[in-house]
Parts: structure tokens; sequence; C-alpha cells
């Protein structure tokens, strides 16, 4: 008879906080990069470049976050494998995953040419704006095997709790990317395509620093396990439905964009502003979410139920916490940040009468940002990407209703897609409880 599986260390709120806080650290770093990005556009004065930026970034989020899944499944896989104490597993995962990362970037790259001119085509702006968010996105993506291949390192860090090396790839290519940042638009005077090439060269930067830090685990790259069919079968039937998941997520915020592009460069430049404090809030409650990938993922692979139900509720209770704290943050430091990210007075001015709204996402989206954590960790593809589809559906219904009431209406349908989403995933968690790890 087969040994029973191992038990995971039980998890406490301070083992929560030891693998959260370097994750929070490094997402909260993203977003700031963001920041320095749009100050640095923003205090030009120039609306149309500014808002070049915020499309710009839609479309390179689709190009790169469609391949979103070389980071969570690998979380997903790398914890259940970690769950069940199999290193050989572990190490092969990481070998295939920077494999399929290098390779789509490498093909993101070849097809920019057709894609970005298409992707700008369907969406509104006149033609200067087209033009400079072009310039953007065929700068940005000259690092884009490198960003990818990072995703799916860290990923396999991120389930393994391995977060403090994660936090160290995170900070290089963040502190990188706002060092050149301000080189090549405020002193070189390169403009949105300087942003772009300063992320690309980050990018690249910090594949270096994150192959140095797995090394010892690529000598798996010689175990013919790398090649293994169902193993593979496996990866891409996850990955497929993770992308769909992706796309659909990513479809909302690009709606989002064009809804504030078909109001205006000020609507959109706005738009931009207030995303930055939604990003904060997002990528350090994130910390909470990717906590959660891991913890799930391996209390499945370990097959402990009280593990999982454990991991579901302390990691909860920390992102509803931030969360409110975020919005309140946002509330009573809003007014002075905004003069910070622009010098246009039209831009602030709509930006601070839109600041309540942008607040509350903090809050309403904890649900289902943690929501995602816990089935990615349970690696529910299928259900993932039904639940976006469905949510990307309803939101947009809802911002066609809402359309009337203009940008507040935007960003009101906005908030209610965190609400669809949180409910879409809500529905299946009685059953991953009932069945997602048995009784050890």
């Amino acid at each position: 008879m087969a040994d029973a599986p191992p038990t995971p260390t039980p998890l406490g709120r301070r083992a929560v906080l030891a693998q959260a806080w370097p994750i929070v650290v490094g997402q909260a770093s993203v977003p700031l990069v963001g920041l320095v990005d749009t100050a640095v556009i923003g205090r030009t004065g120039d609306a149309t470049a500014l808002a070049a930026v915020a499309l710009g970034g839609t479309i390179v989020n689709f190009a790169l976050w469609t391949f979103g899944f070389l980071r969570m499944g690998m979380t997903g896989l790398t914890a259940q494998a970690h769950g069940r104490r199999d290193a050989r597993e572990t190490d092969v995962l990481l070998v295939r995953g920077l494999l399929m990362g290098i390779a789509l970037g490498a093909g993101v790259m070849a097809v920019q040419v057709l894609v970005v001119p298409a992707a700008l085509a369907l969406m509104a702006g006149g033609e200067a704006l087209h033009a400079a968010a072009r310039r953007y996105v065929e700068a940005r993506l000259l690092g884009a095997p490198a960003a990818l291949g990072v995703y799916a390192m860290v990923g396999w860090l991120f389930g393994l709790a391995r977060t403090r090396a994660a936090l160290a790839i995170q900070l290089v290519l963040n502190l990188a990317n706002v060092a050149l940042c301000v080189l090549f638009v405020h002193a070189l005077g390169w403009g949105v395509r300087g942003v772009g090439l300063a992320t690309a060269c980050a990018d690249w930067l910090s594949l270096a620093v994150a192959l140095a830090i797995v090394a010892p685990a690529l000598r798996a790259a010689r175990d013919p396990a790398v090649r293994d069919r169902a193993a593979l079968r496996r990866l891409l039937t996850l990955n497929g439905d993770i992308m769909l998941r992706t796309l659909a997520l990513l479809a909302t915020f690009a709606w989002f964009a064009n809804a504030g592009a078909r109001g205006g460069a000020t609507q959109l430049a706005a738009q931009q502003v207030l995303l930055q404090f939604v990003a904060v809030a997002a990528f350090v409650l994130d910390g909470f979410a990717f906590t959660a990938e891991s913890r799930v993922g391996e209390a499945i692979g370990a097959g402990s139920r009280p593990a999982l139900t454990r991991a579901i509720r302390l990691t909860g209770e920390f992102a509803l916490a931030a969360g409110a704290l975020f919005a309140g943050a946002t509330l009573a430091f809003g007014d002075a940040a905004i003069a910070l990210l622009t010098t246009s007075v039209p831009v602030a001015s709509l930006a601070r009468e839109l600041l309540p709204l942008a607040a509350l996402v903090a809050i309403v989206g904890v649900p289902a940002w943690m929501l995602d954590g816990i089935f990615i960790g349970a690696t529910a593809g299928r259900i993932l990407r039904n639940a976006a589809i469905v949510a990307t559906a309803l939101y947009i219904a809802t911002d066609l209703a809402l359309r009337p009431w203009g940008a507040q209406g935007a960003w009101t349908a906005l908030l209610a897609s965190y609400v669809w989403r949180a409910a879409a995933l809500g529905r299946h968690l009685p059953a991953l409880l009932a069945k997602g790890a048995r009784e050890p």
C-alpha cells in the first residue's frame, strides 16, 4: 500500500505574513513603475503622450499577459508537486515553463508587425495618438522573450514559497525600469519610445538575475521527463484554459481603455492617472492571493482538507483588511498624488471627480482576486476560464447600459466587473472544499 501523502506544515498568521510580505513589496514596486512612467510623461504637460502610454500599455498587456499562464499555471503545478514532495517533477516543471516562455516571447516579437496596427485600428483615438502609442509598443515588446521567461521562473518560485528570491527579481526589474525611464525620457528626451525601451532593457536584466537564482534546478534540463507527453499535455491544457481566462479579463480592461478614449484624450489621461491607484491596490493585495495559490496548491498536493480551508480563511482575512486600508489611503492622499502625476488642469480635475470610485476598487475587488488565487492554486483551469468569460460578458453589458453616465458610468461598470467575477467563481467554492483535498 502506498504511503499516506505528507501533510503540509500547519499554517498560521505569522507564516502567511512571512510568505506574503516579499510578494507585497515586490508587487507594490510594479505599479510604482507605472507611477514613474506616468509622472515622467505627465509632467511634460502633453496629454496626447500620456494617453499614448495608456493606450499602448493596454496593447502590451494583451500581448504579454495573454501568456500570464506561465506564471499562474507554474505556481499551482509547482505547489502541488511540492505538496507531494516530488522534487524531480518540481525541477522539471521549471525547465518546461522557462523554455515555453522564451519561445512564446520570440513569437510575440515576430508577429507584432501585424498585430499592433490591427489592435490600434480597433481602438478609439486620432492619428497622432495611434502613432505615439505604436512607438511605445514596438519598443516595449523588444523585451518580450525575457519578460515571459521571468514569468515562468517567478511562478515557480511562488509555488515553492520562495518569495524573497522572487522579490529580488522583481526589484531588479522595477528599479532598473525606473532609472532607465528617467534617463531615456527626462534626460535624453526620447518620449514615449523611451518609456517602452526602459522596460524592455529592464526585462533582459531581470532575466539574467532570475537565471542565476534558479540555476541549480536548471540541471533538470537533461532529464527525459521534460519531454513527458502526458505531463506536457496536462500543462498545455491548463495553460490553454488560463490563457482564455486571461484574454477575457484583458478584454475587460481593453474595453475600459476604449471607453476612456471614446471620451477624448482628457478622459483617457485622467483614467490612466487613476489606474495607478487601482494598480497599487491590486498588485499589493495580490500578495495575499499569490500566497493563497501556493498554500492551496500545497494542501491539495498533500491531500489535506484542514490545510486547504485554513489557507483560504487566513489569506482572505489579511486581504480584506488590506483592501479597506488602501481604500482609505486613496481617499486621504489621492488629491496630492494626482497633483504629482499630472500638471494638466483638466486631467487633474476629472481625476479628482472620479477618485471615490477608483478607491472602491480596493474593497470590491478583494473577493475576485482571492478566488482567482484559490482556483489557480487548485489548477482549476476550466472554472477560471468559464468564470472570466461570463464576468467579461456581464461587464460589457453593464458598461453599455451605463454609457449615458459618461466617465462615472465607465468606472461604475468596472466596479461591477469585480462583483460578476467573484460571483462566477464563488459558486464553485463549496465543490472545491468538498473535493479538492481529502482528509489526511
